[in-house]
């Protein structure tokens, strides 16, 4: 077995996309889940992960090799996880305990290479996911703001709505007015 680390895989759609390239290449799947491939192949030759690159390049992913970029994209995953398929985050999170316990490194390390690497503080990281999960829940408009704010882990509206209008511009209301929510949405992967 042989375990391919791939960048950008955010969703179950995404896992759906690269378990088919994969299949398409001739490879054998085990288990692929956000940011790895468990292939049944012990190895590949140089042409074969040159040809696999390529395709899921085409498909907007990349295969990583450095093992910091892996540690990186293991965070990225953590963190999407947590806040977009999640159905509740508790207002006591420690995301520095969790990455840790997850990943079996000390959150100083993580958070440090963290910013060297994306140029953005882990916890900048973390509040951009969340307000991109805030737009996407006022855009379905199925939660109030309050609701919202409490499914995200925000000790108030105020606290949601100070952080939103500092990322986006535009407090919650504004943007929900507007309905212009789905063109100011990024893809997960582009949230830096």
């Amino acid at each position: 077995m042989m375990t391919l680390y791939i960048k950008n895989m955010v969703c179950s759609r995404c896992v759906a996309a690269v378990t088919q390239e994969l299949e398409r290449q001739g490879l054998h799947p085990d288990t692929v889940v956000l940011g790895q491939a468990v292939i049944k192949e012990d190895s590949l030759s140089r042409e074969q992960l040159a040809a696999l690159d390529a395709s899921l390049l085409g498909l907007g992913f990349e295969r990583i090799d450095d093992r910091k970029a892996r540690l990186i994209e293991s965070i990225k995953n953590i963190v999407i996880r947590i806040i977009h398929q999640g159905e509740r985050i508790h207002l006591k999170i420690n995301w520095s305990s969790l990455l840790s316990e997850e990943l079996h490194y000390d959150y100083n390390y993580l958070s440090t290479l963290f910013s060297s690497v994306e140029g953005i503080t882990l916890e900048q990281y973390i509040i951009r996911q969340k307000i991109e999960r805030a737009k996407e829940l006022l855009f379905y408009d199925e939660w109030s703001l309050s609701e919202i704010a409490d499914r995200l882990g925000y000790s108030s509206v105020a606290h949601l709505s100070s952080q939103f209008k500092k990322v986006t511009g535009f407090s919650p209301s504004e943007m929900k007015k507007a309905r212009n929510v789905a063109q100011s949405r990024k893809p997960l992967d582009r949230v830096s």
